[in-house]
């Protein structure tokens, strides 16, 4: 039976030895929290380091940590203390980590910490393949394993891989200065299914990809040899039910029931109840700009004194890494810069800032999330931070507002909380204000729409969605990959073609015979192209016909004269001969209520898209998010909707940044079929170089010659490279016979 296999640097339990036994207690972090939809059951393993290096074990309790992990469906891998030094505390947080979140300053590249990084990823790599099968589904998670898929992939070629990492990809010109910089990118490429947390990090890495490696990226697939491998963005969530229904449950205590720091916060609130609470929780790590928010606090204060007295700051730090160098110094300039800033502001009755440097128990994080008026999260560059999803998920009562850096991954779908730059303290200052200031109405409408995303997108269906797209890629690349249009295969193409009795010819247009333009307008045939066309389509039975994706106002003006054959706007109007365009198909509406749940999750994933329903038509609106992004988004979208409307009378039509989905039962295969059954043809040709085409490539018969301009995976059964090769074989075809 198929099982599936995740590995990350860590197991998701914890191991104690006490009394000569070991005991095994599952971890509660956010990735343990995330997979248990994935890790359950008898078909899945976790593999990872336990914790403990080779030398902490003894020998005798070696078999029990095998069987207590066992239980908790886990396997480890052993490491020693020089291999964790070097791996965890040496290339992965001393090169990786800082280089990644842009601190260049910080990062360490040292041969023999590379080399031991090299040796672990392959002790990981080992570990795996001594569990797996062919038909498992491996999922290998964060930097400190990104060596591991290609390793795997070189022993098991047709295994399904898929790698998330749960920190940023630098862009190309940081990354560039990493000394082993292509080796990384090719462990990376061993997967089939590359996840970041936003679009961002994937655009660099593409981008990397594009520079440093030269293969070819459509959108976000990487065509290399002859695998395709996607890249794609999964925002992930958190468990939201798990911190709602503890604030619930945290907001019906009776006073017995409170802990004794929900006390002592209740106490400071009855004794200045206009007071209110800044909240700041984040792991002592230099990314999240800790110390720069007590400085920017302290800006506050002085520039706004009458909060003084009236606000406290709480910052939780959790610790972190404390055996590195770095670390040591920001804990030591953190604890002078509160010791200052409280000593230089501190009343009697009133001290600015509450600072714990330690890890809190659940309960006191709930305590902490709905006794603060405003949560306070300002790294300066951070993977996603789901402090920030916890927090909006605990306001029961729709009340507090949510300050977040824009540097963190959570921004881009958090776009209702006030979005600052870490680096401006002016903004901090007047985000603050205005955050004391906000009435409790347009808390709520902020927050409501928050909390109804974080709900739906929560770290199950992430999970599941970067399974289910990992299951669709395997599927994906095995199917039917072209060839080459060479020569010969030319040379036989052209001796059917002069032979036929009746020849059938589709040309695309945009990418096919003409190249694409900013401006649309601007790709107008040139002489060269109606001349071939004039010369192909006068030919004695042969129809030649152009069928596109472009307005039929446009292919009139262009071609009408000519008398051309037309299809037009993906199959939605025909002209034959030099007559009017005329519509193929009457109009429905009962399919809107199918296909809105789906643009709605492309919503919830695209921020700033929104959806405008119509009579007869849904549009998707994307010209407010990142351009890259909203391009990208609008042909995954595409993707989905021609698989859902395969039995349907539906058709997807672009426009400028907007996705019209209408009740047009006609796409350029049924249009192509049409034509094909009007006569008896014995010579079927058609090219085309998107995936508007793909519907022509598999409807028409199996003895079609069908070619895809580019080398994008697809159903045609020949390829070429651009539209001068295109150019090429239509003068073949207009040569006289």
């Amino acid at each position: 039976m198929a099982k599936t296999i995740i590995i990350s640097n860590r197991l998701p339990v914890q191991l104690q030895i006490s009394n000569g036994d070991i005991t095994a207690v599952p971890s509660v972090g956010g990735l343990a929290t995330g997979m248990k939809s994935v890790h359950s059951g008898g078909d899945s393993l976790w593999i990872g380091w336990s914790g403990l290096t080779d030398e902490e074990i003894p020998e005798e309790l070696v078999s029990k940590i095998d069987s207590a992990l066992a239980e908790h469906g886990s396997s480890k891998v052993n490491l020693t203390e020089k291999e964790v030094d070097g791996f965890y505390y040496g290339f992965s947080n001393r090169t990786i980590w800082p280089l990644f979140h842009y601190f260049l300053e910080y990062s360490e590249f040292e041969l023999e910490s590379w080399e031991i990084y090299k040796a672990v990823n392959q002790k990981f790599a080992d570990a795996i393949l001594e569990k797996a099968n062919n038909d498992d589904t491996i999922w290998v998670h964060d930097y400190q394993l990104m060596l591991v898929p290609q390793m795997v992939r070189a022993e098991r070629p047709d295994i399904s891989i898929g790698f998330f990492l749960h920190i940023p990809f630098p862009s190309y010109e940081i990354f560039r200065t990493l000394p082993w910089r292509k080796e990384v990118l090719s462990g990376l490429l061993g997967s089939d299914l590359i996840g970041f947390h936003t679009y961002d990090y994937e655009r660099h890495f593409l981008s990397s990809v594009r520079r440093l490696l030269g293969l070819e990226v459509s959108f976000n697939d990487i065509y290399l040899d002859d695998r395709i491998i996607k890249v794609d963005s999964f925002p992930m969530g958190i468990d939201y039910k798990k911190f709602s229904n503890a604030a619930k449950e945290h907001s019906q205590r009776s006073e017995d029931e409170k802990s004794e720091l929900q006390k002592r916060l209740d106490t400071h609130k009855k004794s200045a109840p206009d007071a209110k609470f800044f909240l700041s929780i984040d792991r002592l790590d230099y990314t999240k700009g800790i110390a720069k928010r007590l400085k920017a606090f302290e800006y506050f204060l002085n520039k706004y004194p009458q909060y003084k007295e009236k606000v406290r700051l709480i910052i939780l730090a959790v610790p972190s890494r404390s055996n590195v160098p770095q670390y040591q110094l920001l804990k030591r300039e953190i604890d002078e810069l509160v010791g200052r800033i409280n000593g230089e502001l501190s009343t009697v009755s009133w001290t600015p800032i509450w600072y714990f440097y330690r890890s809190m128990p659940f309960d006191n994080l709930i305590d902490l999330y709905t006794s603060s008026d405003i949560a306070w999260l300002t790294p300066i560059r951070d993977g996603m931070n789901l402090v920030a999803k916890e927090y909006i998920a605990t306001r029961t009562d729709q009340t507090g507002v949510l300050i977040l850096s824009e540097m963190a991954g959570s921004a881009n779908e958090m776009n209702e909380s006030l979005l600052i730059n870490p680096n401006n303290f002016e903004q901090i200052a007047d985000s603050l204000n205005e955050a004391l200031n906000m009435p409790k109405e347009e808390q709520i409408s902020r927050n409501a729409l928050l909390q109804k995303r974080l709900e739906r997108y929560n770290v199950e269906k992430w999970a599941n969605d970067f399974m289910n797209s990992l299951i669709n890629q395997k599927h994906n690349n095995q199917t039917y990959v072209s060839s080459r249009l060479s020569v010969d295969v030319m040379n036989v193409i052209m001796k059917e073609y002069k032979n036929a009795k009746r020849r059938l010819v589709f040309l695309d247009y945009d990418g096919t015979l003409a190249g694409f333009h900013n401006d649309p307008q601007k790709a107008s045939p040139d002489e060269a192209l109606y001349e071939l066309l004039d010369q192909i389509s006068s030919q004695e039975n042969t129809d030649m016909y152009l069928i596109s994706g472009r307005d039929k106002e446009t292919f009139t003006k262009w071609f009408l004269p000519k008398k051309y054959n037309m299809i037009v706007e993906h199959g939605v109007w025909i002209s034959q001969g030099g007559e009017e365009f005329r519509m193929l198909e009457t109009v429905k509406k009962d399919w809107m209520e199918k296909i809105l749940p789906v643009l709605e999750s492309f919503v919830d994933r695209t921020p700033g898209s929104f959806i405008e329903e119509k009579n007869y038509s849904l549009a998707w609106h994307y010209r407010n998010t990142d351009p890259d992004f909203g391009q990208k988004r609008s042909v995954e979208l595409n993707t989905v909707l021609t698989s859902l409307i395969a039995n349907d009378d539906l058709s997807v039509l672009n426009g400028n940044k907007v996705m019209e989905i209408k009740s047009s039962n006609v796409n350029k295969g049924r249009a192509s079929m049409r034509v094909y059954t009007e006569h008896e043809y014995d010579f079927v040709f058609a090219i085309g170089d998107d995936w508007t085409d793909e519907f022509m490539f598999q409807e028409l018969p199996d003895d079609a010659v069908t070619v895809k301009v580019g080398r994008q995976k697809t159903q045609a059964k020949y390829f070429v490279d651009n539209t001068k090769n295109v150019r090429s074989i239509l003068k073949r075809f207009a040569e006289k016979h």
